[in-house]
């Protein structure tokens, strides 16, 4: 029982802000690595509760129109192929180095965040074939990163996708989504196959992370996008106290 009454609470809080800015793991994985779950059933678990929370909120996206689907088709297959890589790259490279860089990449993004005007406008659309390979593009960047390390994925498509494939920022989001569902689906079938799900509370935590998630994409969808920028300067705020931590 004490396991649950850590677990879900965090999760509905890791839904609700990866609805709106991605970054969700960085809250829910700790959660259950702190009720006392091993690494790798912790993992394993915590990817089935953000995969029902993801498709829900990819679901509501889609049936709003936020997600351009011409786009995220070629964007999914770079994702794929790059978190393929990355995960071949996390075997041979100790990732102390990765996690080092981080400490000085995240403090600049949070600034640019903050202060750029990159996240203040909505930029003009390039034509449609060069935002697609734009696209393409980040999606395999970052698809390497989520294979090599993970945490934060969503929020770097997020703002990647808008400052520099000018996506808009509500198609944006949903671009994200369909991306992360597509690796969060890919990924759990593996581990339901390894047999490292804890199934019972996969499915409670789940159905808090698809209320934390339908709470955000409401907000999302009626407050517009004024309200990503506080959420996503949180989630990298606990993304770099979480490496840092790790370093020390």
């Amino acid at each position: 029982m004490m396991t649950y009454l850590i677990v879900c609470p965090m999760v509905f809080l890791a839904g609700f802000i990866d609805a709106i800015a991605g970054g969700g793991g960085l809250i829910s994985l700790p959660a259950f690595m702190f009720a006392g779950l091993p690494v790798h059933n912790a993992i394993a678990t915590n990817k089935m509760s953000s995969t029902m929370g993801t498709s829900l909120a990819t679901f509501k996206l889609a049936k709003g129109g936020f997600i351009p689907w011409k786009q995220v088709l070629f964007s999914i297959i770079g994702a794929v192929i790059g978190s393929s890589f990355g995960a071949r790259c996390a075997l041979l490279v100790d990732d102390y180095y990765f996690k080092i860089t981080m400490l000085v990449v995240l403090p600049l993004v949070a600034a640019y965040v903050l202060f750029g005007k990159g996240m203040q406008k909505e930029y003009e659309p390039y034509p449609l074939k060069k935002t697609m390979l734009l696209s393409t593009v980040i999606a395999l960047v970052v698809g390497v990163y989520d294979g090599f390390y993970g945490p934060g994925t969503g929020t770097f498509l997020l703002l990647l996708l808008t400052t520099v494939a000018h996506v808009s920022l509500k198609h944006a989001n949903g671009h994200t989504k369909a991306i992360n569902l597509t690796t969060n689906i890919s990924a759990l079938s593996v581990y339901l196959v390894s047999g490292k799900v804890l199934l019972p509370l996969g499915i409670i935590a789940g159905c808090f992370n698809i209320a934390g998630n339908y709470l955000g994409i409401t907000l999302f969808t009626t407050k517009g996008t004024k309200i990503v920028r506080p959420f996503m300067l949180v989630v990298l705020t606990i993304f770099f106290i979480k490496v840092l931590t790790e370093v020390l």
